[in-house]
């Protein structure tokens, strides 16, 4: 695609992002593996025509992650507490 233009490091880390862009992921909601890119940060399943907030190149980003682990440990603590 750019033959020996811009670097063998950032051709790499381009061809990482384009394939995780490109791919299916497994929805949340009727766990399908139908969930695709329609624009940045935003997907959508094509079989239970749900659509997303997201990463804009993969469905969850890791601070994303971190953010809902956090959120479910501290309403278990809340829960426990009260």
């Amino acid at each position: 695609k750019y033959g020996t233009r811009y670097g063998a490091t950032l051709r790499k880390l381009l061809r990482k992002v384009e394939v995780s862009q490109h791919a299916t992921y497994r929805c949340t909601f009727c766990g399908k593996d139908s969930v695709k890119r329609t624009n940045t940060g935003i997907w959508s399943c094509k079989s239970c025509k749900k659509v997303v907030a997201g990463g804009a190149y993969s469905l969850s980003t890791a601070s994303a992650v971190t953010v809902r682990s956090t959120i479910a440990r501290l309403r278990k603590i809340q829960s426990e507490s009260a």
